[in-house]
Order: structure tokens, then C-alpha cells, then sequence
């Protein structure tokens, strides 16, 4: 009796292990295991979503770069050394603002020589007026020969110009000590001091440099075609042309940082040839800048709308596949059964992407899954939302 009991308990973990293989090679299932999704007669469930149509608007995208609406060089138009610096650079300066002075003592010494020379002369031309008035009535009365007041009088006329000229010499030798003081000409940011106080400086000597940034310039180059687009947005919004559109085609500017410029642009430019190398032409815009955020010499890209896209069929552009070349979607049928088509594509949209042939809208498209769909599958269909992503998508970028 004592034997058959220890069999007993000996036998249990042998049927216990050969219940618990037994189970896991029938595939038992877990009380808390989730239902596998599967669909009807083993139809592969796959994300679709349904085609649309709409009018799209096309953005052109050009590579941009900064300009001061106005660079003016600061140059003295005098000799002499500094011996001022008035402004701190990369500061904002005012038109008439002293920026820098050149020793004025040589010029005001030459200022005083004119000086002297004109009352000299203005001297002279009193004494030939005194000889006219007093030698007029004695050669009248033939007191005196009449070639004496001939000469009394071409005496005159001569001094009279010798005061003129002394003056204007005078005038000169002001402005030039005026010009010791060197102005800037424009309201804007001074940039860096080229020369340093002591040295020596001329009227060819560059200064610094002067840049009007508000408003502020960008340029960038299009192609013939775009400019075509462009001028025909513009007429069709009443303008008589592109360059007097004004804000009929607003600019946007992104910058380097890919974040968008808050003020939107203008065109005030037009170049007056295409390039026969690049086949583009050069155009400029008008941005306000408060605060001056933008200095001259940044890049950017400037966008506009060039035309419309009637009527064009879009889908995300993740439903669209490359194979040997061709771009392929899957279209789901009535009955559920995956076509692949071939499709010819146009501009891509932000995150979506226009058929110009291939497929209609309101037909539905794979776009998750579609890795594992063949030609003639049987598919579950499990619609999504359509990505409302804003077109910001250019169409052609040129660069120059």
C-alpha cells in the first residue's frame, strides 16, 4: 500500500509537464490573451483614405539674399588725420549725424588766407571805385584825357572780379573745413571703422559703411516661365503689370531657420534682360524690418503663388510608391479588391501630393500597409482622415 502511494505522487509532475506540452502544442489560449483582428475570410485590413479634388494653389520657392535698402561708403572729401569717433559701431545712425573729424587746423589756417585775400581784394575795388567817381566829371568836363577813366574803369571791373574770385575761394576753404567733420548721409546701421583715430585719410579712404535696413531689400532670381506666371496673377488682380503690383502678390520670406519672416514683402525690382546663361531673371522685394532682424548678406527663400491648379486630384503622398521608376498607388474597388496603378504625378502639395493622371476622385488609396498588398487581394479597408496639412510646398526652386 505504502509503495503504490509513492508512485502516485511520483507520477503527478509527469502528467502535469505532459498536460502543459500538450497545451502549448495545441495553442491553448489565455483567459487575459486579446483577439487577434483578422478580417472576413482572411481580407488583409489595411489604412485608406479617399482621393479629393479641389483647386490648388502653386507656390513658386526662390533661394533669397539680404540687402541694405540703401549701402552708402563713408568717405571723407578732405585730407587730414582723425582724431574723433562718434558713434559706436553696428549702431543706428541719423542722416546729418557726425560720425568721425579730421584735424581741422590746416584748413582753417587756409580758410583764413581766403579770408585775407577777399578783404584784400574788396580793398582794391574801393580804391578803383574812389578813381571812377572822382575822374568821371573831370573827363566830362576834358579836365582829364578820357583814356584815364578808360583805365579807372577796367580797374574797377578787374577788382570786381578779383573780390568774386577771393570769395568763392573763401566759400571753398569753408566747406572744407565743414567736411573735416564726416557726416552720414542716410538714416540706418553704421557698420565696422575701417580706419582707427590717428590715422591718416583722404577722399579715397573708405571709412565705414552706412546701410538703410528699414525697410530692407531682398533679391532673388525666377525663371522665364515663373516670371510669365507671376505677370499674369498680377493682371488678372487688376494690375497693370508685376512691377506695379504692389501688394496684389504678397512675398513670404522664411529665413535660415526655416521660421517665417512675420512681414510679407513686395516687388519693387525687375531686372531688364533674362540671363542667357541661367535663363533667369533678377528681381528684388521690399520687407519691413522692425527692429532691424534683418542685416544685409542673410539667405533665405522667398515663396509666392504663381498660378491655380483647377479641379486636381490629391492624395497624401505616403499612398504613392516607386517601383522600377514608375509611382504606384493601390486603389481599393467596390468589392474590396486591391488594383495597383501606375499614376503621373504633379507638385507636391505639403504632405500631399496631385495625380495628373491615373486615378479619380473620391476613389479610395492605401496609405498604411500597402507593402503587403498584391494586385488582386482581398482587403479590409479602415478609412482615415485626410491630412488638411496647408500647401506650402513650392513647385520649382531656382537659385542663383
Amino acid at each position: 500500500m505504502l509503495l503504490r502511494t509513492d508512485l502516485r505522487s511520483a507520477a503527478r509532475p509527469i502528467i502535469l509537464f505532459s498536460v502543459v506540452a500538450l497545451c502549448s502544442i495545441a495553442g491553448c489560449k489565455t483567459a487575459g490573451a486579446p483577439p487577434r483582428t483578422a478580417g472576413p475570410q482572411g481580407a488583409l485590413p489595411v489604412q485608406v483614405v479617399t482621393s479629393v479634388q479641389q483647386n490648388v494653389p502653386l507656390m513658386g520657392n526662390w533661394v533669397a539674399t539680404t540687402d541694405g535698402y540703401i549701402n552708402a561708403q563713408i568717405q571723407p572729401q578732405v585730407s587730414g588725420y582723425l582724431i574723433r569717433q562718434n558713434y559706436k559701431e553696428g549702431s543706428e545712425v541719423h542722416k546729418g549725424q557726425v560720425l568721425f573729424e579730421i584735424d581741422p587746423r590746416p584748413l582753417q589756417a587756409v580758410l583764413d588766407q581766403t579770408k585775407a585775400a577777399v578783404a584784400q581784394a574788396e580793398a582794391q575795388l574801393q580804391l578803383a571805385t574812389i578813381n571812377v567817381k572822382r575822374d568821371t566829371p573831370l573827363a566830362e568836363a576834358h579836365a582829364i584825357a578820357q583814356s584815364q577813366l578808360d583805365n579807372d574803369v577796367q580797374t574797377q571791373a578787374a577788382d570786381k572780379a578779383a573780390v568774386a574770385s577771393a570769395q568763392a575761394s573763401m566759400a571753398s576753404a569753408q566747406l572744407n573745413v565743414g567736411f573735416t567733420q564726416v557726416r552720414s548721409l542716410i538714416d540706418g546701421v553704421a557698420g565696422q571703422a575701417m580706419l582707427q583715430v590717428g590715422s591718416l585719410v583722404n577722399p579715397s579712404s573708405v571709412l565705414t559703411s552706412v546701410s538703410q535696413l528699414k525697410p530692407i531689400k531682398v533679391y532673388f532670381y525666377i525663371s522665364e516661365q515663373e516670371y510669365l506666371e507671376l505677370s499674369a496673377q498680377a493682371k488678372s488682380r487688376g494690375k497693370a503689370d508685376l512691377l506695379s503690383s504692389g501688394n496684389a502678390i504678397p512675398l513670404k520670406l522664411t529665413l535660415s531657420n526655416n521660421q517665417v519672416f512675420p512681414q510679407t514683402g513686395h516687388i519693387i525690382f525687375i531686372d531688364r534682360s533674362v540671363s542667357a546663361q541661367t535663363g533667369s531673371l533678377r528681381l528684388a522685394a521690399e520687407f519691413a524690418n522692425p527692429g532691424n532682424l534683418l542685416r544685409p548678406g542673410q539667405f533665405g527663400r522667398v515663396s509666392a503663388e504663381t498660378s491655380i491648379l483647377h479641379n486636381a486630384i490629391i492624395v497624401p503622398q505616403q499612398a504613392v510608391s516607386e517601383l522600377q521608376g514608375l509611382n504606384q498607388i493601390i486603389v481599393v474597388g467596390a468589392d474590396n479588391i486591391a488594383h495597383i496603378r501606375t499614376v503621373q504625378l504633379g507638385p507636391q502639395i505639403g504632405q500631399n501630393i496631385v495625380i495628373n493622371s491615373g486615378l479619380n476622385a473620391g476613389e479610395q488609396v492605401v496609405t498604411e500597409g500597402n507593402e503587403k498588398v498584391k494586385d488582386g487581394m482581398k482587403l479590409m479597408p479602415q478609412p482615415e482622415p485626410f491630412p488638411t496639412a496647408a500647401p506650402s510646398t513650392p513647385t520649382t526652386t531656382q537659385g542663383n
